[in-house]
């Protein structure tokens, strides 16, 4: 296997993953800021021209990085799992991890393309300007929502680290440095997230 790898948050969340599965393959770095990943030879294995991409030996290539992240959980069985053990947690799993998905990190993530990122992504998306405030309120909606629902709970899905908890932490991450701080008043996330920072794999 191999891993197409590139700056920006989706790549460094499948890393993230990886440290934590302890699983360790050969990567191949694709210039994202030149736009390597929107042409050929690279739309030849992902034709979205999304990073990150995983090349599995028999050449079959995933590029979604939930579905990279699941693949991983489940071909590396002598690490705990970070999707869950029981049928009632994966389904609990993929409850938050949706709900983070489609709440908080697309929302921040396009609200982010179509204003600070626009120079970069206004050749490769169809960018939406003046939805962009919007777009950022409602992810900082979302995060005053989860950090209510989160308590004193360890992980956003209970008592264990799971897929979620990378994902959201990944894109929160990335998304101070771009104009969209977590709010200080959201004070259980921003427990969880120094927590999650303190982690070995943060710095993966």
């Amino acid at each position: 296997m191999k891993l197409y790898n590139s700056i920006g948050p989706n790549p460094r969340m499948v890393r993230m993953f990886m440290a934590e599965k302890g699983i360790d393959i050969p990567k191949v770095e694709v210039d994202l800021r030149g736009g390597e990943n929107r042409r050929e030879p690279y739309l030849k294995l992902n034709p979205a021209g999304q990073l990150p991409a995983l090349e599995l030996d028999d050449g079959t290539v995933l590029a979604e990085i939930i579905a990279i992240c699941e693949y991983l959980d489940e071909v590396k069985k002598d690490t705990p799992s970070l999707i869950g053990d029981t049928p009632e947690e994966r389904a609990k799993t993929r409850m938050w991890t949706r709900r983070i998905d489609l709440n908080i990190v697309e929302p921040a993530t396009n609200g982010f393309r179509y204003a600070e990122g626009i120079k970069l992504f206004q050749s490769r998306v169809h960018c939406i300007p003046q939805a962009a405030d919007d777009l950022k309120a409602s992810a900082r909606e979302k995060l005053s929502w989860l950090d209510r629902l989160m308590g004193d709970k360890p992980f956003i899905a209970g008592d264990k680290l799971t897929i979620a908890d990378i994902l959201l932490f990944a894109f929160l991450d990335f998304m101070k440095g771009v104009g969209q701080p977590l709010d200080s008043a959201c004070r259980n996330l921003s427990a969880w997230f120094d927590r999650m920072k303190a982690r070995p794999s943060a710095a993966a």
